[in-house]
């Protein structure tokens, strides 16, 4: 069995740039044009799975019906909750805390953000979510459009990175990073094809 997985993450939302998490932001117009910039008449995918947050969600579903694929809308790869940092900017939460904001990025395991959902329970929900998309599929070509937090963690978990590390992989608006999945049926073995890019 060969795979193929494009993950891609969703364009600029609504509400600019912050810390948005699971808020339900919209995309913004340019969002819209980062992501059909990025898939350009282009629809080699078997199936399609979506967060099931708007600015994932709203994409996926009009590139469904334009090409006529499959969708399913997923809670589990939605973003990671951030809590009371959701909606503030960088430099709000530097400015209220700086210790407890650099404390997060110095050691994400272990200083979860006040009613954020934990570093590691987030791996598992994707870990899970990662799997199970693993086994309902063969032989084909899926996208999946979800959030920058959500792939970094595929990647992290496809690259064997430790968990922390995660943080230094860059996912801009719509990039497109491809995943080959081969499995013998009783395991599988992902390699990285490319990263950040697009289907032009």
């Amino acid at each position: 069995m060969t795979l193929l997985i494009d993950l891609m993450r969703h364009g600029e939302p609504r509400g600019g740039t912050c810390y948005r998490g699971q808020l339900d932001d919209p995309l913004s117009e340019r969002g819209w044009q980062q992501m059909r910039a990025a898939t350009p008449n282009a629809a080699p995918w078997d199936y399609i799975v979506s967060s099931s947050l708007r600015r994932c969600a709203d994409f996926a579903q009009t590139l469904a019906q334009q090409h006529n694929i499959p969708l399913q809308l997923s809670a589990q790869f939605t973003e990671i909750g951030f809590g009371d940092w959701e909606g503030k900017t960088a430099e709000q939460l530097e400015q209220h805390d700086k210790k407890a904001f650099y404390a997060f990025y110095d050691d994400p395991v272990n200083n979860t953000p006040a009613n954020a959902e934990p570093l590691k329970d987030f791996q598992r929900r994707i870990q899970q979510a990662w799997h199970e998309l693993l086994t309902r599929h063969t032989d084909q070509h899926i996208l999946l459009v979800a959030h920058a937090g959500v792939i970094r963690m595929i990647l992290a978990e496809v690259l064997e990175m430790p968990l922390p590390a995660m943080f230094r992989i860059q996912v801009p608006y719509a990039a497109i990073s491809r995943i080959q999945v081969y499995s013998d049926g009783s395991k599988f073995d992902a390699q990285l094809q490319f990263h950040a890019g697009s289907l032009r």
